[in-house]
Order: C-alpha cells, then structure tokens, then sequence
C-alpha cells in the first residue's frame, strides 16, 4: 500500500509578485528550493494564511537570492502581494517506508523570504 505524505514544506514565506497574464505556476527563490529540496516542475500545494485559499500547481525556479515568490496565471487571482502563504510538496511511498520519512521543512524570514 503507497501513502502520501508531506516531502517538503516552505513554511511561511511572504507572495512578492502575481502575474495574471503568465502560463501558470509558482515562481519560487532558487535557493528556497535548495533548501526545501523542491525541483522546477514539481507539483506543489499553497496554503494562503490571510485568506484560506488552498490551490496545486507546479514550481517554476526563479532568480537566486531574490527572495521571489511569484503566483502565476490564474494562481494570480488566489492571493494578493504581500500575503502569507505556506508551499507543500507531497511524496507517494510505501506504508513503512513513510513511517520513518523525515521531511524537509524549512522556516524562512516572512519580510525577505530568506533562510535565517
């Protein structure tokens, strides 16, 4: 039996950008993603703190160091610049395996977006 299970947690990062007329995605810090262990076209879900909106999408890399996160396309409508907002990637494994799966979980600061 294959459960899913949390793989990745950005926790606490604040949207710097949306941009409506875009494909569609999140545009995520590139060194955000290292530390999250999050890949470009990985699925994720968004956990909007001020407004509970909860949506999927996929992960675009965005400029290293900026800070960047940037909803996309029709993600765009869900937040506003300036909210809180929580990204979760999820992993599929084998019922044992999860019992013993750590996370990445990481906590940056929610004014740069940055990795204390």
């Amino acid at each position: 039996m294959h459960i899913e299970v949390v793989k990745s947690k950005i926790h606490r990062v604040t949207v710097t950008e949306a941009d409506l007329n875009y494909v569609g995605s999140i545009t995520i810090d590139e060194d955000l993603m290292d530390a999250a262990n999050l890949i470009e076209n990985e699925k994720v879900q968004i956990v909007n703190i001020n407004n509970g909106e909860r949506l999927e999408t996929y992960v675009i890399t965005g400029q290293r160091g900026t800070g960047q996160i940037c909803l996309n396309g029709p993600a765009a409508r869900r937040v506003a610049v300036g909210d809180i907002i929580i990204i979760i990637s999820y992993a599929s494994m084998e019922f044992e395996e999860a019992k013993s799966f750590k996370p990445v979980l990481i906590f940056p600061d929610t004014a740069s977006n940055k990795i204390n």
